[in-house]
C-alpha cells in the first residue's frame, strides 16, 4: 500500500526497530555490557568534550601508530536516543586492522533541533581536526554512522577532514516521519525535510558504501537502495553493501569483528 493510504499505527510500525526485532531489548542490553567493558578497558581518552553541553563529548581509542586511518562513527537512536558510551565496542572490529576509532556523542532532541545536530557534528569534527594528534589520532579519516548516524554521516561527508563515509541502516529521507510518532521530539521544520534529506541533495563526490540489513524494515532498505542509485546516476563512488540477514540491530556485528563485511568495507574505503 501506498504511504498515503497508511494509517497513523501503520506509520509508525513502518519505523519502529524495536517493534520490529522481538528480541531488541535484549540486544541493546547486550551491547551496552559489552561497550562498558570495553571502555573500562580502554579509558586513556574519554569524554573529552568539544563543545559546552553534557553529550557533545569524543571517546577516542588511539592506535599505536600515529599515522594509522582513524574510524569515527556516529551513534544512531532516531536524533533522540542513545549515547556514544554504548557503542564503544565497535571500535574493536578496525581496531584490529591497527585503526585508531573516534566516537561522537551530540545533543538529542527535543533539547536540539536536527539542525542543530548537525551544526554540532560539524564543530566537533573541527575540534578532531585541531586535536586529534594530541590524541593520537593520523590525517586520514572514514565517518560512519549507523542508523540516524548514517543520515549524519550523508551529511557530513562534504567536511574536508573527512577521506570517505559509511553509512549503516540510514533514514536518508525525512519527510515521512513528519507522519509518525518521531516527529513528536523531532519536530522537523519544512526547511529541515529539504535541506537534510540526503535524497534530496546533490550528491558528494567522495566514496560513500551504503550497508543495510536484509531483514530490516522495508522503508529503511529503499532509503539506501534509493541513496545509492541516486549516487551512481552522479557518478558518486561508492558501493551498495546488503548484509543478508541482518536487522537493525544485529547489522552492527558486522562492525564489531575484525572479518566482518562493514569492517572490510571501511578497509577498502582507507
Amino acid at each position: 500500500m501506498s504511504w498515503a493510504h497508511l494509517n497513523r499505527a501503520e506509520r509508525d510500525a513502518a519505523y519502529n526497530n524495536a517493534l520490529a526485532v522481538p528480541n531488541s531489548q535484549a540486544l541493546i542490553r547486550e551491547r551496552n555490557a559489552k561497550a562498558a567493558a570495553f571502555r573500562a578497558l580502554h579509558a586513556g581518552h574519554l569524554d573529552l568534550a568539544y563543545a559546552p553541553a553534557e553529550r557533545t563529548k569524543w571517546d577516542i581509542f588511539p592506535a599505536r601508530g600515529h599515522n594509522s586511518p582513524c574510524l569515527i562513527f556516529i551513534h544512531g537512536g532516531y536524533w533522540q536516543m542513545n549515547r556514544r558510551e554504548d557503542f564503544a565496542h565497535f571500535a574493536a572490529g578496525v581496531a584490529a586492522h591497527g585503526w585508531s576509532v573516534a566516537m561522537t556523542g551530540y545533543s538529542l532532541a527535543p533539547e536540539a533541533s536536527l539542525q542543530q545536530i548537525v551544526t554540532e557534528l560539524r564543530s566537533a569534527l573541527d575540534w578532531i581536526g585541531a586535536n586529534g594528534g594530541a590524541h593520537g589520532l593520523g590525517e586520514k579519516f572514514i565517518l560512519s554512522g549507523w542508523s540516524a548516524g548514517g543520515q549524519l554521516t550523508a551529511m557530513l561527508l562534504d567536511h574536508p577532514l573527512v577521506t570517505a563515509g559509511l553509512g549503516i541502516s540510514g533514514v536518508y529521507e525525512l519527510g515521512p516521519l513528519r507522519d509518525t510518532y518521531l516527529n513528536e521530539k523531532l519536530a522537523l521544520s519544512d526547511e529541515e525535510v529539504a535541506n537534510l534529506s540526503p535524497l534530496r541533495l546533490a550528491p558528494v563526490q567522495k566514496p560513500l558504501a551504503i550497508a543495510y540489513g536484509t531483514a530490516e524494515l522495508p522503508a529503511l532498505v529503499n532509503d539506501s537502495r534509493d541513496l545509492h542509485r541516486l549516487r551512481a546516476a552522479a557518478h558518486a563512488p561508492g558501493i551498495l553493501l546488503p548484509v543478508p540477514r541482518a536487522d537493525h540491530f544485529t547489522i552492527l556485528d558486522a562492525l564489531e569483528g575484525p572479518d566482518g563485511a562493514i569492517t572490510k568495507a571501511l578497509l577498502e574505503l582507507a
